[in-house]
């Protein structure tokens, strides 16, 4: 849903869209189709906002070449906003490109640790695409990926890092009041250091999900501090689930490593938010500098 809304609200500014442009942004809208984020690239890594690639003056159309990493939902969007440098400038375009357009591929499956559902793989753009597939101004990519696709997507992240912060508090509660130890006669929870890790769990994530709903607000209907919303959730939501699932596997002991808890999933998953661009580290350097009064780029 966080890429529909950032995807249509995009699209949304483009001038004289060509046809079945307008068709699309309908049918994001409503969810009949799926739009993804293509920003990052093997050469500037987690630094979202820098493409390396360049697009290039094709008569009528702009002609794409990137190769573009982690992109969600590879192989399965409708559309992809992708981003390249302007052909003649070092200033920033946003595209949408429709899945069906020739020289979209997916250019790899990701095996490894976590996001397993979420199809994250590498794909590659050579591909052209009218004028008017752009988003917004031209050279104006920039500003649409830190106003407009940041505060929602880091919005989203940090849903997702309650989600699973909050499945793990469940089921590490769940195990701990239903495993028993006989010769005591009494649950895992009985125990009190187990109820201190519990309340500790329990009460980091009320606090992250009253912060996460702070910032929707401030989201919403912007204010003074908005920045420092968007900045700062992403970055301690993540931190949260890392710290909720790490406790949650504490707390089960070896029957968090089996499958059967889900807390072996939720705690991998967690991991995969924080180094997702922008990194929280970054978010901490940007949100440090906004509070000294620096400028963050």
């Amino acid at each position: 849903m966080v890429y529909l809304m950032h995807v249509s609200a995009a699209m949304s500014v483009a001038a004289a869209p060509p046809p079945g442009l307008p068709r699309l942004v309908e049918e994001l809208a409503g969810g009949q189709a799926l739009g993804s984020l293509a920003f990052s690239e093997p050469g500037s890594r987690s630094h979202f906002w820098a493409p390396v690639s360049r697009a290039k003056q094709n008569g009528a159309g702009i002609q794409l070449s990137a190769r573009k990493s982690w992109v969600t939902s590879a192989g399965n969007a409708d559309v992809y906003v992708t981003s390249t440098l302007t052909p003649d400038a070092d200033t920033i375009d946003v595209f949408a490109v429709p899945s069906g357009n020739p020289g979209v591929e997916v250019a790899g499956r990701w095996h490894g640790l976590g996001m397993r559902g979420n199809a994250s793989s590498p794909m590659t753009f050579d591909t052209e695409v009218p004028e008017g597939h752009r988003l917004g101004a031209a050279g104006s990519g920039f500003e649409l990926m830190l106003q407009t696709v940041m505060p929602w997507f880091n919005l989203g992240n940090a849903a997702v890092s309650m989600g699973l912060a909050g499945a793990a508090v469940d089921a590490a509660v769940r195990h701990t009041g239903a495993a028993q130890l006989e010769h005591l006669d009494q649950s895992l929870s009985a125990l009190p250091t187990i109820r201190a890790q519990l309340a500790k769990m329990s009460i980091q994530l009320a606090a992250m999900r009253a912060y996460l709903d702070q910032a929707a607000d401030r989201i919403a209907e912007p204010a003074e501090d908005t920045v420092l919303h968007v900045l700062g959730i992403k970055a301690a939501a993540n931190d949260a689930a890392l710290s909720i699932t790490d406790a949650a596997m504490r707390v089960c002991g070896g029957a968090a490593f089996s499958e059967h808890l889900q807390i072996d999933r939720y705690f991998r998953d967690a991991r995969a938010g924080h180094v997702m661009a922008p990194t929280a580290d970054v978010l901490y350097d940007f949100y440090g500098k906004a509070i000294t009064g620096q400028p963050l780029f």
